[in-house]
C-alpha cells in the first residue's frame, strides 16, 4: 500500500471547510479524508464508474484505494499532522502545541530518531504550520483565515435582507492542498490511476468544499505524480526492517494520515498508542428525498498513533438516516504508516 499518487491542488480562490458546529463563522482547516472520500465518490458517479469504486473501496476487506486527509502545502514544504508520539509536547522557547502541521521531511526525521532543534523552527500564528525560521518572516504561512460578508435579499420584498458572514481559508501565492492516493497492489494501481486524475481535475473544475455554488472551493492547477508514502517522508528508499521476534510476539505502531474507524477484525491495543477521536456528522443529500442529518460517528483523528499486530484495515460505515433510499458511506478506511515496533510482553 506504499505506492500511489501525490495530489498537489492550486486554489484558484477561497476554499471553505465547515466546522463540526455548524456555525457559518467557523472552519475547519483540514478537509478531512472522509470527505475527500465523498467528493471523489461523487466525480466518480459523474464519470460512471460510481458502482465500479464502491466495489473496490468500501465493499471489500482490503480497499484497493485509500485516501489520505488534505494536508497544506506551500513552495517545497508537504505539511502533515505531526505523529502524536513523536513530536514534543512542550519546548523551552517554542509553542509546540500551536503546530497543528509540520514539514513532512521534519516528521520523517523525527521517526528517524533525529533531535528536535527548536530553533531551526518557527509558528505560523495564522496557519498553525512549522515553518523554518530562516525563511523572511514577510513569507507568512501557506494560508490564513478570512470572513467574507453576504446578504440574502427576499426577491418578493427587497427591503428584507438578511446579512450574514461566512469563514473562509485564503491560500497564499505559491500554496494549496494536497493529499495522497494509497493503492493496494500494482494491479490496482494500473486499474485507478486514470480514473483518479480525472476525478481530481473534475474536482478542480466543480469545487471542493462549502460554498462551491459561488465558486469557492475550485482549483487552477492539479499536479499529479506517481510516488510513495517513504518517498514524501524520508525523500529515498530506505532498506526494510528487520528483526528475529515472529509476527505474533510483534506490535507495531502506526501513524495515521487519515480518519480511522476501527474494524471488528482490527487487533487495536487502546491502551498504548498516542490517540485523539473527534465526532463527524453532516447531511445527506439525494435527488429523491430531502437533505436530513446523517448518524454521528465518532473516528479516530489524523497525527494519532495506535497500536495494533497487523495493519489497521478500518471499514466503511453506512450512516444514511433512516428511511434513505441508498447507503451513505462514512469512510474510515486509513492510510497508516508503521513507525515503530515493540516485543509484546
Amino acid at each position: 500500500m506504499d505506492a500511489g499518487l501525490l495530489v498537489r491542488l492550486h486554489p484558484a480562490g477561497p476554499w471553505r471547510f465547515g466546522a463540526s458546529s455548524g456555525e457559518r463563522d467557523r472552519l475547519d482547516r483540514l478537509y478531512r479524508s472522509d470527505a475527500l472520500y465523498s467528493a471523489v465518490t461523487l466525480a466518480m458517479a459523474e464519470l460512471g464508474l460510481l458502482e465500479a469504486w464502491l466495489e473496490a473501496t468500501a465493499a471489500p476487506a482490503t480497499p484497493q484505494v485509500r485516501l489520505t486527509s488534505c494536508f497544506p502545502w506551500q513552495e517545497g514544504i508537504l505539511f502533515v499532522t505531526p505523529p502524536r508520539s513523536h513530536w514534543p509536547a512542550a519546548a523551552v522557547k517554542l509553542r509546540t502545541k500551536g503546530a497543528d502541521f509540520i514539514p513532512a521531511s521534519l516528521a520523517g526525521a523525527l521517526l528517524e530518531g533525529a533531535p528536535f532543534h527548536e530553533d531551526d523552527w518557527i509558528v505560523d500564528g495564522w496557519s498553525r504550520c512549522l515553518l523554518p525560521a530562516a525563511r523572511p518572516a514577510s513569507a507568512g504561512g501557506p494560508f490564513r483565515d478570512s470572513l467574507r460578508s453576504f446578504a440574502a435579499v427576499d426577491r418578493r420584498d427587497p427591503a428584507r435582507i438578511a446579512p450574514h458572514r461566512a469563514a473562509c481559508i485564503e491560500f497564499a501565492p505559491n500554496a494549496g492542498l494536497w493529499c495522497f492516493a494509497a493503492f493496494s497492489d500494482p494491479e490496482a494501481q494500473t486499474r485507478w490511476s486514470v480514473p483518479l486524475e480525472g476525478a481530481f481535475r473534475l474536482l478542480a473544475d466543480s469545487g471542493i468544499g462549502g460554498r462551491r455554488s459561488i465558486g469557492w472551493g475550485r482549483a487552477v492547477a492539479v499536479e499529479i505524480a506517481p510516488k510513495t508514502l517513504e518517498e514524501l517522508l524520508f525523500g529515498s528508499l530506505r532498506p526494510p526492517e528487520r528483526t528475529e521476534a515472529t509476527a505474533a510476539e510483534i506490535t507495531t505502531l502506526y501513524w495515521l494520515l487519515s480518519l480511522y474507524t476501527p474494524a471488528p477484525q482490527d487487533a487495536v491495543d487502546w491502551t498504548q498508542g498516542a490517540y485523539s477521536v473527534v465526532t463527524r456528522g453532516g447531511r445527506a443529500e439525494s435527488r429523491i428525498t430531502a437533505p436530513a442529518p446523517k448518524r454521528l460517528l465518532r473516528m479516530v483523528e489524523e497525527g494519532s498513533v495506535i497500536a495494533a499486530a497487523s495493519p489497521p484495515a478500518g471499514m466503511a460505515s453506512d450512516v444514511s438516516p433512516d428511511g434513505f433510499p441508498h447507503p451513505v458511506y462514512r469512510y474510515g478506511r486509513p492510510v497508516a504508516w508503521p513507525i515503530g515496533r515493540r516485543i509484546a510482553a
